[in-house]
């Protein structure tokens, strides 16, 4: 790319140069990041041009900070040139992208669904010809379009989509902290800049433009608009600037001066510009006439351009860098920013929602008409699928209202959306914010409720877990069962990440069980299993058993009764509730609790031998949970990811995993994943035959008094502490411990713990009553739980050998080893392999394909193309562009050995 006169920007005009050459084909992302002014607009259009040269398409946005409050308006801007193509859409992401440009209209599109939709548009489009989008000042676009913008950033590896974007240093911003490519855009140096000043102002004398070059510090659009500043003020003996200022607000300061000495049509102009959300020339001069009092025409916008403040055509005006809007507004009074609303206002009188956003900001004060009106908005932005846009129109709907009752109602349907965006700073300026109020005893409980799920049942005192209970019994007094349901199940989660303490979990289950009329709710189920997975074990089994898959059509519901069935641990039910609630949020686009259902699949799917399916779970829940702001989440998939290579061979992985891990859930006291990370130690000790260390790390899962207890999560170690037990000549002891957990089932109906305690008998069991446990334990119906029933069967197997009775060992070990290498549990088909050796018999070599050299999702990937899905079809179920589909399969062939789709089912049939 050639430099097209960029002084000091050869490593970066190469670095670009480079990243287009390679766009066509691999697709990227590049972030260029920089304090204002310092030269990010002149790349991005030098990347431009260079890809419009080697035959790209360009789409390109500007983000305007005016323009905040439009949902969707950067993300309009941008695909406006190829809308047309959104025919080809599937029919729900289709009608979700005309909602969300206010197109049609219809129930409130899912911010997902959206984002799919433009991904797919994006990915068809490049079918055509190699697109690249360019978008300035990513801060200041809409949120929502920033969330999609972000969204199809993680997803365009591979296929021919690339991304430049630029952001301004120090705002926050989804593109920033999406794990993005970043392209840190410096000052010059001391020769790059005096280049630069001396080509924009070699008049200046040694004096002022060391003083300039002092106070630019490498920063090209002070270098060129200092010098301007400087001759203007100058002869009035004024300094520079004042000293110490940030570098922004010196520029800020000097633009503002040159604006000051326009003729006042030509800052009328400008302000009513500023503070429009548009940029339709027509629209801009009709109010700034209101302002003026007199007609004005596109001569007063002349003085502007040649001030080389802004640029217009017949239709649009468009400021020349966003500094110059955040002078005009910065130099004018509130009062003239008001008028400047106001006139807007009056012109605006065929488009409501943007009329009554500009009445909002023409005064000071109560108003509880646009008050209203601005509710009104809000319910039209949640339609158009902009959670933020409507926060914002709730909160300045607060601020004008009259009645504290109403404001504080406003301010928490404000947080509860904000809840949605992740956002602690948003949600408990806005929970403070209604606090100040006097909120009536309901507004108080939902203020609560809030605070909980935002933290989702972060742990702490236990004292917590009462007051909630509290406000949930007072909230049933006041006949509101939902807002009582809400509450008892946020102090029940907080029952399970910590130990809260009996008492603290029997007073949530006596709360739960007071609020009447609610057996039937999943929201109940869960509560009592959530909070007491063992005393309660068995009501909420029977509970279970009452619904039928087919009953429950709400995905909420399904995932509800999932998390109930996981808690108590009957695994097998859990996965089939959580298979049916992602199914139903994949369809409708769901993914804010599609985080959830996968959190929770991933363990599940690992206990019961589907580990292919937990590794894909964890990988994509992980994602979806760091997109959305859950840190717990986040942790809870790790850990599972850890244990999930702990048992497939994967030692020095799954170790550092759960180090990472344990870290977080330390820092949150979560004696939930504190219990998983131990897990996976021990079981990455086991599979490397370091037993006693692996009894050592085990043991404390199954005492109360140590941080990693957790009531049911240890039903999970049960069969790891019988192994290291049996290798490690400490039968006797663990017999203890399995007495204790022989009490526990005796409470509970827990399967998880059943069928572990099966394998936990036999082995631990003096030779004259160790077959016939483990013949009773291979009677029980253990289709679900192949994982436990091959423990068993090389166990017995073993115990046979070991009593000379060779023969008879070959068909159970035979039977194992078949599990072992289905499920990818290669330590422990090592360890069969070898038994069958020493029977006599040569074990075979593993049959399946091996896939250790597909991630998570190149396998499901390659599962779901075995299955017969189109790449489209993958794409809408694992929310991917079906490009980049197509990209993962043509890694996945070679991988696989393997020339075809078709080669794919028998590659991996025994996998």
């Amino acid at each position: 790319m050639a430099p097209n006169g960029l002084l000091g920007r050869n490593d970066e005009t190469r670095f670009l140069a480079e990243f287009i050459q390679h766009a066509a084909d691999h697709g990227n992302v590049i972030v260029m990041l920089g304090e204002a002014g310092i030269g990010k607009t002149t790349l991005l259009r030098a990347a431009a041009e260079h890809a419009r040269a080697a035959g790209l398409r360009i789409l390109e946005a500007v983000g305007v900070e005016a323009e905040a409050p439009l949902p969707f308006a950067g993300l309009h801007q941008l695909l406006r040139p190829v809308i047309g193509a959104a025919s080809a859409l599937p029919a729900m992401q289709r009608h979700a992208l005309s909602a969300a440009f206010g197109d049609e209209e219809g129930p409130p599109p899912e911010p997902f669904v959206i984002a799919l939709a433009a991904l797919n548009l994006l990915a068809d489009v490049a079918a055509q010809q190699p697109v690249l989008l360019v978008v300035d000042d990513v801060q200041w676009l809409d949120r929502p379009s920033q969330e999609v913008l972000t969204f199809v950033a993680r997803r365009v590896s591979g296929g021919p989509i690339a991304i430049v974007g630029t952001v301004r240093k120090g705002h926050a911003c989804p593109f920033t902290t999406a794990g993005l490519t970043v392209l840190d855009v410096l000052g010059l140096d001391d020769e790059s800049s005096r280049g630069v000043l001396s080509a924009s102002a070699g008049y200046l004398g040694h004096a002022d433009r060391e003083r300039i070059l002092q106070e630019a510090m490498g920063n090209p659009l002070a270098l060129v608009e200092l010098p301007v500043a400087w001759r203007t003020t100058r002869g009035q003996a004024l300094g520079l600037l004042p000293p110490y200022l940030p570098l922004t607000a010196r520029l800020e300061r000097s633009f503002a001066g040159r604006i000051a000495e326009l003729p006042a049509p030509t800052r009328d102009s400008l302000l009513v510009a500023a503070v429009d959300h548009g940029d339709e020339l027509p629209e801009i001069l009709t109010a700034a006439s209101l302002l003026a009092g007199r007609r004005l025409t596109v001569d007063a916008l002349d003085r502007a351009t040649t001030a080389g403040l802004l640029r217009f055509d017949e239709m649009h005006v468009h400021f020349r860098h966003p500094l110059v809007r955040s002078a005009v507004l910065q130099s004018e009074t509130v009062a003239r920013r008001q008028a400047a609303n106001a006139a807007l206002a009056a012109v605006l009188v065929e488009e409501p929602y943007r009329r009554t956003w500009h009445r909002a900001h023409s005064i000071v004060g109560p108003d509880d008409e646009i008050a209203d009106e601005l509710e009104t908005n809000h319910t039209i932005a949640l339609r158009r699928g902009s959670v933020p846009s409507a926060i914002q129109a709730l909160e300045r709907s607060a601020q004008l209202t009259t009645d504290p009752a109403k404001r504080a109602g406003r301010l928490l349907m404000a947080a509860e959306h904000a809840f949605g965006l992740g956002s602690v700073d948003l949600v408990d300026r806005l929970l403070t914010a209604a606090a100040r109020h006097s909120l009536s005893q309901l507004d108080r409980a939902r203020m609560e409720w809030l605070r909980e799920i935002f933290n989702d049942g972060v742990p702490g005192d236990a004292a917590r877990v009462f007051e909630l209970c509290d406000i949930a019994e007072r909230s049933a007094r006041a006949d509101n069962c939902d807002l009582a349901l809400k509450l008892v199940l946020g102090a029940a989660l907080r029952c399970w990440w910590a130990d809260t303490g009996p008492d603290a979990r029997a007073r949530v289950v006596a709360v739960t069980q007071s609020i009447p009329g609610v057996e039937d709710d999943p929201r109940y189920v869960a509560a009592l299993g959530v909070a007491e997975p063992v005393l309660q074990g068995e009501t909420v089994a029977d509970l279970l058993s009452r619904v039928t898959m087919e009953s429950v059509d709400d995905a909420d519901a399904l995932r509800l009764l999932g998390m109930a069935a996981h808690a108590i641990g009957d695994s097998v039910r859990a996965a089939d509730f959580l298979d049916r609630a992602e199914t139903k949020l994949r369809q409708q686009g769901r993914l804010g609790l599609l985080y959830h259902v996968l959190g929770m699949q991933a363990p599940v799917r690992l206990a019961i031998g589907d580990w292919e399916r937990a590794a894909a779970a964890s990988e994509e829940g992980r994602r979806l949970a760091e997109e959305t702001g859950q840190p717990i989440w986040t942790t809870g998939n790790i850990v599972v990811d850890a244990m999930g290579r702990a048992l497939r061979g994967r030692p020095e992985q799954a170790l550092a995993l759960a180090a990472r891990a344990e870290q977080s859930a330390k820092r949150g006291r979560l004696n939930d994943l504190l219990a998983c990370a131990r897990l996976a130690r021990g079981c990455v000790w086991i599979s490397t035959g370091r037993y006693a260390e692996a009894y050592e790390e085990l043991l404390p899962l199954f005492d109360p008094a140590d941080p990693s207890y957790h009531q049911r999560e240890l039903f999970s170690g049960v069969m790891f502490l019988a192994e290291a037990a049996v290798h490690t000549d400490r039968r006797e002891d663990a017999r203890g411990v399995i007495a204790g957990l022989e009490q526990v089932a005796a409470i509970t109906p827990s399967p998880i713990l059943h069928v572990h305690l099966l394998y936990a008998r036999a082995v631990l069991a003096d030779e004259a009553d160790a077959e016939c446990l483990y013949l009773s334990a291979l009677g029980q119906n253990l289709t679900r739980w192949p994982w436990v029933r091959a423990r068993i069967e090389l166990a017995y197997g073993r115990w046979l050998r070991r009593q000379r009775r060779v023969c008879e060992s070959r068909a159970p070990l035979r039977a194992a080893l078949t599990t072992f290498d289905l499920i990818g549990a290669t330590s422990w088909a090592d360890q069969t392999r070898t038994e069958l050796r020493a029977s006599g018999e040569r074990a075979s070599a593993p049959c399946a394909a091996d896939c250790d050299a597909l991630s998570a999702q190149e396998l499901r990937i390659a599962r779901l193309a075995a299955e017969g899905l189109s790449n489209r079809e993958i794409g809408q179920r694992l929310h991917l562009s079906p490009r980049t589909v197509g990209s993962h399969l043509y890694r996945i062939f070679p991988k696989l050995d393997i020339t075809s789709r078709a080669q794919l089912a028998s590659r991996l049939g025994a996998a």
